[in-house]
């Protein structure tokens, strides 16, 4: 394993061969390191990871791992995970071995992240614990899956934290209508609320809503992207679950009033985003619409809340809810079974009804009776 050094730099490179996934010999050099030192350890740590021999270092493991996985997740997942591991995995991992990682070596990094306060004296929350534990987690199963680690020592240590229940807020229809009549100066602001609100769109959906998007004939509104701000550039990806591509249909109101704002956009292309603004910037005119309209702060995401409270309180299904809100299943639906009304009463009484029918009582008033006559017009019960 011999190292040369560049006399033009002063400084040192390598120059070996490995055989690549086809068995054929290929040159690697690499140039630009300070000591002899460093340019030997750099020519053992790619020869030992090309091999996936797992006595190498958690932190050479993890270079594997991206770019066995980096290419497989959105990019905002990618980016996500990989902080978590960079800032709170490898400080602790990075130099110990693979194969010689135990459970006590976990349950001491937990009991670290467990007593962690900031200046402030707080601690990192039960699901930001559960999520680290998750990351590190994960790392270890892909070894054991495809390296052949014997054990996940994560798994062994047991979790730590929990996934918290977090508060769901909501707007009535009147808190709604306070508000966006206070950012009513703001065209941009004012429609992409009234998007958010009535259609219960996720923001990113909503930010990366097109001309094209539209259709007006039939008062429709399609979701098949999603809008991220990532490494300061603009980026459409894919919606967050497969049951998230659907089409909204619009209330005739909202049509009207989507038509009336593609009339302000001067110059844009049916590809164009028709909110061109970043999450940062709504969050902020959430902020200044509910101080000018003196309603409770809640967050955008509550305004997805706030629309699935109010077609409960319209008397949809849950079923039906999360078919037009894209839930990717009705047991998300379901975490609102506490607005659902509760049909107790109703169960009993149909009870009763049948119990009579069995035995034969006629208990049914002649008041009801006519009343069960009546003729209904639909119409009475459709909002336009």
């Amino acid at each position: 394993m011999p190292a040369y050094k560049d006399e033009k730099t002063g400084t040192w490179f390598v120059k070996f061969y490995v055989k690549d996934w086809t068995g054929a010999n290929k040159q690697v050099k690499k140039r630009g390191f300070a000591t002899k030192r460093e340019a030997l350890e750099y020519e053992r740590s790619y020869k030992v990871r090309q091999e996936s021999n797992l006595d190498m270092t958690f932190e050479d493991f993890f270079k594997i791992y991206s770019e066995d996985m980096e290419l497989r997740l959105k990019r905002n997942t990618w980016l996500t995970k990989e902080h978590i591991v960079r800032t709170k995995i490898l400080p602790y991992f990075k130099k110990l071995k693979m194969n010689e990682i135990t459970a006590a070596d976990v349950i001491k990094w937990q009991n670290e992240l467990i007593a962690y306060k900031d200046e402030n004296g707080v601690g990192y929350s039960m699901t930001y614990r559960k999520t680290m534990h998750n990351q590190l987690s994960c790392i270890f199963n892909h070894a054991c899956k495809f390296y052949n680690l014997r054990n996940n020592p994560a798994r062994q240590a047991g979790c730590m934290g929990r996934e918290e229940s977090k508060e769901m807020l909501f707007w009535t229809t009147e808190e709604y209508k306070r508000f966006s009549e206070a950012i009513i100066d703001k065209p941009m602001s004012y429609y992409a609320f009234e998007m958010l609100y009535w259609t219960g769109m996720r923001l990113g959906e909503c930010l990366a809503l097109t001309m094209a998007d539209f259709d007006f004939n039939k008062n429709t509104v399609r979701i098949c992207k999603s809008y991220q701000r990532l490494e300061g550039k603009d980026v459409i990806t894919t919606p967050k679950t497969k049951k998230s591509n659907r089409t909204i249909k619009l209330p005739k109101f909202l049509a009207e009033e989507m038509k009336v704002y593609f009339e302000m956009l001067y110059g844009y292309k049916e590809t164009d985003r028709i909110f061109q603004v970043t999450k940062s910037y709504l969050h902020h005119e959430m902020e200044r619409g509910s101080k000018l309209a003196g309603v409770k702060r809640i967050r955008i995401h509550d305004l997805r809340h706030s629309h699935v409270s109010h077609l409960i309180e319209l008397g949809f299904s849950a079923l039906a809810i999360a078919d037009r809100v894209g839930h990717e299943s009705i047991d998300i639906t379901y975490r609102y079974a506490h607005l659902f009304p509760s049909t107790q009463i109703e169960m009993a009484d149909k009870l009763d009804v049948e119990n009579d029918r069995l035995n034969g009582v006629d208990d049914i008033d002649d008041e009801d009776a006519a009343d069960d006559c009546k003729i209904v017009n639909i119409d009475d019960y459709l909002v336009g």
